[in-house]
């Protein structure tokens, strides 16, 4: 446990060298705590090791959770991508959406997880979980236009909220974008693999430019399709057919922004043998986890750490 202290003038209460404000959990295992969770493990397997209650494990995902996504939120920002591609990742929290009651519910049942990935540098430029709706396509799409100021080639798939009538891409960037869809056409080969796995597979794929002159030879979502792979193999709550599904939409939220900082800025990426963001100007080196978390935090006012 850390020792805590009040201060005389103002009677707050602090912790010694402690950057998770109001966490009474010594700072080396909660950064260890933070690294076996962004590894996909899931709360109960972190608590069993680290012999910490479950409630703890939680306390520090939401703590380090909200710090992962300002410092994501103050980092990325004026990328140069020449080449970005969005996807959807689905989920549920609480309850599969054929079991849920009240369909009103705006806290339980599906979510989609919006990325935006950079081709080159493999960074994850923005997020956003939400349900998956004209009003939430927007916000994605306007918070994208904020990170990557310049023109660049956009690549999705052709859900009807990105591309079609007076859709996001449209209202966000009107022609000052290169905009085009990619379409996979799924269906089964006359070959069985085997008399009791015959899976659906690609036979064909569509591309159109919708708006500008992009480079159909360039536009795919296979990257950001391959991002997705990697939410859902370092994130315990996307991973299917288990009971790791979140059952808070916020810890569903911190997750997610405590994986894609890892990603972004400790993890090294194989294509190019550094992080996202360093790959793409953002960063000079290799975060830490504990770098990350400590942020600002290290000198003292009034005898509290300062936000």
């Amino acid at each position: 446990m850390v020792q805590r202290y009040q201060c005389n003038r103002c009677g707050k209460t602090f912790s010694d060298k402690q950057p998770l404000d109001g966490l009474r959990v010594d700072f080396k295992q909660a950064c260890q705590v933070v690294n076996l969770l962004c590894e996909g493990m899931g709360i109960r397997a972190v608590a069993r090791i680290t012999n910490l209650h479950r409630d703890t494990v939680l306390s520090i995902l939401e703590t380090a959770g909200a710090k992962f996504e300002a410092f994501l939120d103050e980092k990325v920002q004026d990328v140069k991508a020449e080449n970005v591609q969005i996807d959807e990742i689905y989920s549920f929290v609480g309850c599969k959406p054929q079991t849920l009651v009240d369909r009103t519910d705006a806290e339980r049942g599906e979510f989609f997880t919006y990325l935006s990935v950079d081709r080159e540098s493999k960074l994850i430029i923005n997020w956003r979980t939400s349900k998956r709706n004209k009003e939430n396509t927007l916000i994605f799409m306007r918070d994208l236009q904020r990170r990557v100021p310049e023109r660049f080639q956009l690549t999705s798939d052709a859900f009807a909220g990105y591309c079609r009538g007076d859709a996001a891409v449209k209202q966000v960037f009107g022609n000052e974008i290169d905009y085009a869809t990619e379409t996979k056409v799924f269906g089964r080969t006359n070959q069985m693999v085997s008399r009791y796995y015959n899976p659906l597979v690609v036979i064909g794929i569509k591309r159109k430019a919708r708006i500008g002159s992009p480079d159909l030879s360039k536009a795919t979502t296979c990257h950001a399709e391959r991002t997705n792979l990697s939410v859902r193999t370092f994130t315990r709550r996307f991973t299917r057919c288990t009971i790791g599904y979140s059952k808070k939409l916020d810890n569903l939220r911190y997750a997610v922004a405590m994986f894609i900082c890892h990603f972004n800025f400790c993890r090294k990426h194989s294509a190019h043998g550094k992080t996202p963001a360093q790959a793409a100007g953002l960063t000079d080196h290799a975060w830490t986890i504990e770098e990350i978390l400590k942020g600002e935090n290290s000198e003292w006012e009034c005898g509290v750490l300062r936000a």
